[in-house]
């Protein structure tokens, strides 16, 4: 098994991060480990696979014959399976249990490690047509850790014979295999790229997810190899089906990306639209984000609601560029009919969104209710309480507060505190409370900031 590198940031929640990840992480892959301290970390972590793989080779037989020939013919069938990668998250899941796990039995256990970094050298050997980039053999070899743990644990177990009572054992090997790729991949990737652990933690639970349930499959195959060595070669077809779904998984990724990127680049766009038509709104539009996804990882939202609540902060005022000038720009209060028109800027907001369609049709939909009030008297519809959508509160809390904070043609802005204590009073009635504490937690924190 074997990952694509992670980026930096616990901030790794949002979809577009997720995207940001993944294609760095297709990157790393590409072209090699990169920076300095990246590529001095993978040299120092292949170098002890390799002094640690020749160490248990030299120590561990287990009790098997060797035989060069079957060796070799092991690592070529490695080096194909290894080419089938799917993409999960920001990493890479390999269906090398079906080869590795049979390995297990087959060769003498101390011979493992080596095979299987002698299948991952082969298998870009492949991939490239030729001499691989060294950064790439690096990372190669510096992720075969994850073949120690299962030979370590069939070892003291006594190179035991291959039967099916020993299935704790078994268990226990696929779980020293997990422990050992974990521990050299929060070394690769949290020590030299600083990702969290709890980050690293949620991406490889879904890459383990797919050993564990290949693992049985690779047992089953150990089991055939003892009737004739050459039965495993059935799983060869098994392997190229995996291999067009994994392809077709990359091109869905690829479209995926590409789709995100279109979507923000609209909304981008329509935000441009908006500051060239008003400045003021451009601006407060702007500032708006920033509180808005600060509240946001507050209150814990979900990566979806948390790309939602961008957007929305962005364009919910994106329906003024239907609302005349001379109202928008008003000296003073608004009249009546000024008002009535002004109101339907959330509705005007919707149907042009709407227009777009996907995520921008659904973030519409919450734009029409960022005017809405907690006890029910906002606008259009009239809304209360759990009925307004959570991001849709979030962002009419924070649009006032940075109203408030903001000069505007018919008054002066008020000071943070004031701002604070207006939204303390306002709090269940025209905002959710667990909003405004929010708000009051996140300018506690960047004012000790």
């Amino acid at each position: 098994m074997e990952q694509g590198a992670l980026t930096t940031s616990e901030s790794a929640r949002s979809p577009e991060v997720v995207d940001e990840l993944i294609r760095s992480g297709r990157e790393r892959a590409a072209g090699g480990v990169g920076q300095r301290r990246v590529r001095a970390t993978y040299l120092g972590v292949a170098i002890a696979f390799v002094a640690t793989a020749a160490v248990t080779a030299a120590t561990l037989h287990a009790g098997r014959g060797f035989s060069p020939w079957w060796l070799l013919f092991s690592a070529a069938l490695y080096a194909i399976v290894s080419r089938v990668e799917f993409e999960i998250g920001t990493g890479l899941a390999i269906p090398t249990e079906l080869v590795f796990v049979p390995m297990l039995f087959s060769l003498p256990v101390g011979a493992v490690p080596g095979t299987v970094a002698l299948g991952l050298i082969l298998g870009l050997v492949i991939e490239a047509r030729g001499v691989p980039q060294t950064e790439r053999l690096l990372g190669a070899l510096a992720s075969a850790w994850h073949t120690l743990g299962p030979v370590l644990v069939l070892e003291y177990a006594g190179g035991m014979p291959l039967r099916w009572t020993a299935w704790p054992i078994y268990l226990g090997a696929l779980g020293a295999q997990f422990a050992f790729d974990f521990a050299s991949t929060a070394v690769l990737s949290g020590f030299a790229l600083r990702v969290p652990l709890s980050t690293l933690a949620r991406f490889l639970g879904w890459v383990y997810l797919v050993d564990a349930s290949l693992a049985p499959i690779g047992l089953m195959l150990a089991f055939a190899a003892q009737v004739h060595p050459a039965l495993p070669l059935l799983v060869l077809p098994l392997v190229l089906l995996l291999r067009s779904f994994s392809q077709e998984r990359s091109r869905r990724i690829d479209h995926a990306l590409e789709l995100s990127d279109a979507y923000r680049g609209t909304a981008f766009l329509l935000g441009d639209v908006v500051e060239a038509d008003d400045a003021y709104t451009g601006s407060h539009s702007r500032h708006v984000v920033e509180l808005v996804l600060a509240v946001g990882d507050e209150l814990g939202l979900s990566p979806e609601e948390r790309r939602d609540s961008e957007f929305v902060a962005l364009l919910h005022d994106v329906g003024k560029i239907r609302v005349p000038s001379e109202i928008i720009n008003k000296k003073g209060p608004l009249d009546d009919a000024e008002r009535e028109v002004m109101k339907q800027h959330t509705i005007e907001g919707e149907r042009l969104l709407e227009r777009i369609g996907g995520v921008l049709g659904h973030v519409g939909r919450i734009v029409r209710s960022c005017h809405e009030h907690y006890d029910g008297s906002g606008y259009p519809d009239g809304l209360a309480g759990e009925q307004i959508p959570l991001v849709a509160r979030i962002v009419c809390a924070c649009d006032a507060f940075s109203a408030m904070t903001t000069d505007r043609p018919y008054r002066g802005a008020l000071s943070l505190e004031e701002a604070l204590a207006e939204l303390e009073r306002c709090a269940g009635t025209q905002f959710d409370p667990d909003v405004v504490r929010a708000i009051l937690a996140v300018n506690r924190t960047q004012g000790e900031g």
